[in-house]
């Protein structure tokens, strides 16, 4: 279990988990656990992004409504620093280390991980803890294939259920990258599908209710079991590479969003 021990900096830096987003649990038994996990940069000793971190609150909020009457809890991840910093790998150590944290401050329950740019590749990485039953990408920052360096692991995947989702005019993170990555773990893992959002860019906001109701709709039925929409289920389904490239549909959830307002 080194793996998961508390990490730090030579400056004294934590990761932390900070008080759950949206809708308060103190009175109400844990159901299961979503760590959102903020963007980041390829190098840097600077500290965690604010921006980024602020980011992530209205998809927390988001799934903390959803999830209210299953007891989700939804935190978002506050690393040492903002740097991924090449094999150190450092967000990924610190999403290790909240899978571990959430473990212990919550017990045994289910943990998805849902990551944004750098955060995404983070998640992918921190899969493999027996806690996390699923993960969430969007936009990943995956690197450029390289002969001569080891491919981004896809075996800790392997029983997890996976969503990938891509901008397609994403100047930050290449989506075909992602595709290719995806393609990778549908061959380890099944339970892998991949959405595109149309001309949406690396911060996913022309669609953003649409890309919120599906990250609902993902982690209520990965760790607790609902019936997904159809768009979900055909696209775990489908072969690459049509399930590796669904197209998200305006409009995705209003449905499901009037019901919960109602």
């Amino acid at each position: 279990m080194a793996q998961y021990a508390l990490v730090g900096t030579a400056d004294g830096r934590r990761p932390r988990l900070g008080r759950p987003v949206g809708v308060s649990r103190s009175a109400a038994a844990v159901g299961g656990v979503a760590l959102l996990l903020p963007d980041g940069e390829p190098v840097s000793g600077r500290r965690a992004s604010a921006r980024a971190h602020a980011a992530l609150l209205p998809l927390g909020r988001e799934l903390a409504r959803a999830g209210r009457p299953e007891g989700l809890v939804t935190q978002v991840v506050r690393y040492r620093g903002r740097g991924w910093n090449g094999t150190d790998a450092e967000l990924a150590a610190d999403a290790s280390w909240a899978v571990a944290e959430a473990v212990r401050r919550y017990g045994d329950v289910p943990v998805c991980l849902i990551g944004h740019g750098m955060g995404a590749r983070a998640a992918l990485r921190a899969a493999g803890h027996p806690a996390v039953g699923a993960v969430l990408a969007l936009a990943p920052w995956l690197p450029e294939e390289d002969v001569a360096a080891e491919p981004e692991p896809v075996r800790q995947l392997v029983g997890r259920r996976v969503l990938v989702v891509h901008g397609t005019n994403d100047s930050r993170t290449d989506p075909e990258l992602s595709f290719r990555f995806a393609a990778r773990a549908k061959k380890a893992n099944r339970e892998t599908c991949r959405f595109e959002v149309h001309t949406d860019g690396h911060g996913l906001r022309q669609y953003a209710d649409e890309v919120r109701a599906l990250a609902a709709d993902f982690v209520l039925g990965a760790l607790f079991g609902h019936p997904v929409a159809r768009p979900l289920t055909d696209a775990m389904a489908a072969p690459p590479p049509i399930g590796l490239r669904m197209p998200l549909a305006a409009g995705f959830g209003s449905g499901a969003r009037g019901r919960r307002r109602a």
